[in-house]
């Protein structure tokens, strides 16, 4: 249950780091006060009519008349400043990083190496055993 529950947990953390730092926009088209077309990744299509408009000309530039479209685009975005640099922490806080790491790294000993350097030299021969002569027995 406690591992399930974590899982979700850190599942849902990573969720929210991914969507605070996306940035997206999303482009609209408006004919009037209709909604022709949207986009989220190029710019949206319109509905001709500006093209009508252009082809027509006046005489007169005053008496034109103003379109009906317009474009919007909302904006939406994340954060970027989410890497904190070293050189801007305290010094005090420089010192328990360091040390914290430094403990952390030293949990994790290596492995000891199976190679046996003595392998070439016999033994020395033993005479007598001494912990037998003594009566001396490590308990």
């Amino acid at each position: 249950m406690k591992e399930t529950f974590r899982k979700i947990v850190s599942s849902a953390m990573a969720l929210i780091v991914l969507l605070s730092t996306m940035s997206f926009s999303v482009d609209m088209h408006y004919c009037g006060d209709t909604m022709v077309d949207y986009s989220f990744f190029h710019k949206a299509e319109t509905c001709g009519m500006e093209k009508e408009q252009v082809a027509s000309t006046c005489e007169n530039p005053e008496m034109k008349k103003k379109s009906c479209c317009s474009d919007e685009q909302i904006i939406v975005e994340g954060q970027e400043d989410l890497k904190n640099n070293f050189t801007t922490l305290t010094f005090d806080q420089q010192v328990f990083v360091a040390s914290f790491v430094y403990s952390y790294i030293n949990l994790f000993e290596a492995i000891a190496s199976k190679e046996v350097s003595y392998k070439d030299y016999p033994p020395p021969f033993v005479k007598r055993d001494v912990q037998v002569l003594h009566q001396t027995f490590l308990i």
